[in-house]
């Protein structure tokens, strides 16, 4: 019985819904947790245990920074500042470097929900095809999210279970991530005129800029600047998050209730179903026969040739966090097996649209804009980009 609700579980997450209700992949994890309660097979206080505090805080803790990033206005000095370029590929290297460098640091799903209005209505009003930037900001949020173990949620995970230390990690992932953000430039720079087209009304778009504000941007910077810093130290990573959004909060314009309602509590709802579903398969048995089975049947996966392709392959499946944290438990924990799943893990989300939240917020984001971001349109971009940058994330492997 245990075996069937986690495979119960995981396949709902895959399908993503059930015809005539109303779940979505939270809601799935969830009652995944809430059933292997009521089969005992994970008590309440193995439920408990089996959360990852430091996961939790660390992630939350730079939701709220992010918060304070949109609330402040910084996403709209930057879409502003873009949108003053007057070179068509400039304005594409731009965008790319921006989403690349916020993603790193920042939760990569608000980024894009912050940017996209305003690139979209940049490229618009400046008579661009629309789609190579919009391409440019998805894709390189996710490439740009897996350079730091705070760039996206799985990588959260995997630095805090492997506790893999922060400048080591960037160190190891800026090759792969460097060099898929040069060839996702060069190859949508064809798409790209030299030179910005003469005349022509832009048709009308919504304006949902957040206005400017000095003191809260000035205050966000100068605290991503110092948890940069105390990252590279031995403060624990979800100390200084946590400490972070206590700073954040503490503020004389921004009300605790706006920002904490920019916090992804559904994310951190995921992690909590998801770490409860995985101790009952492996309070079951199952996961300690999973590891003998593979290792028996020679399954290396301190392979890049094996490894890339079973997290890319199971995290296309079933999303990328549900596939870390089902890998986790059956690898072994070495630190380039750790690099590796980061890399993999949020490269494959670029391959297709519904790959990562991130591709569809900009695709949701665009719509009002008259701009259509079709599942064709980002399938001829996202799978030679995927695929260039796995063959990267394998080879280096070989170097680490």
């Amino acid at each position: 019985m245990p075996l069937a609700v986690f495979v119960a579980t995981y396949a709902a997450i895959a399908v993503g819904r059930i015809p005539g209700l109303a779940l979505d992949r939270t809601g799935f994890a969830l009652l995944g947790a809430l059933a292997f309660l009521g089969l005992g097979t994970v008590s309440l206080e193995a439920a408990k245990d089996s959360v990852d505090a430091p996961t939790l805080a660390l992630l939350f803790g730079m939701m709220v920074l992010s918060a304070l990033y949109q609330q402040s206005g910084l996403y709209t000095r930057i879409g502003g500042a873009l949108a003053r370029s007057t070179n068509p590929r400039r304005l594409l290297a731009g965008t790319l470097v921006s989403a690349a460098a916020l993603s790193a640091v920042l939760t990569n799903d608000v980024v894009c929900f912050a940017m996209a209005p305003l690139v979209a209505a940049s490229v618009v009003r400046a008579g661009l095809p629309p789609l190579p930037y919009l391409l440019a900001l998805a894709c390189a949020t996710n490439i740009g999210s897996a350079l730091t173990p705070i760039g996206n949620p799985q990588n959260i995970l995997i630095s805090q279970r492997l506790a893999l230390p922060f400048a080591p990690f960037v160190l190891a992932c800026a090759a792969p991530v460097l060099l898929s953000l040069g060839f996702l430039y060069l190859f949508l720079a064809r798409r790209v005129p030299r030179v910005a087209p003469l005349g022509g009304e832009p048709p009308a778009a919504p304006r949902e800029e957040t206005p400017f504000q000095r003191g809260p941007a000035v205050k966000a910077l100068v605290l991503t600047g110092a948890a940069l810093v105390l990252f590279l130290t031995k403060v624990p990573a979800h100390l200084t998050a946590l400490g972070v959004a206590a700073l954040v909060l503490t503020s004389r314009r921004m009300y605790s209730r706006s920002t904490l309602a920019l916090v992804d509590w559904h994310l951190l709802a995921l992690f909590c179903g998801l770490f409860v579903v995985n101790r009952g398969l492996e309070a079951s048995g199952w996961t300690g026969r999973a590891v003998e089975a593979l290792a028996g049947a020679g399954v290396d996966f301190t392979s890049g040739a094996v490894l890339v392709p079973a997290v890319a392959g199971l995290g296309l499946l079933v999303g990328n966090v549900p596939a870390t944290m089902l890998l986790l438990p059956l690898v072994p924990h070495h630190l380039h097996v750790g690099y590796a799943i980061a890399l993999a893990s949020t490269f494959a989300g670029n391959a297709v649209l519904f790959g990562s939240i991130a591709n569809l917020i900009v695709a949701e984001r665009a719509a009002p804009y008259g701009v259509r971001l079709g599942f064709r349109d980002h399938l001829a971009v996202g799978v030679p980009v995927t695929l260039v940058s796995l063959v990267l994330a394998a080879l280096a492997m070989v170097l680490w």
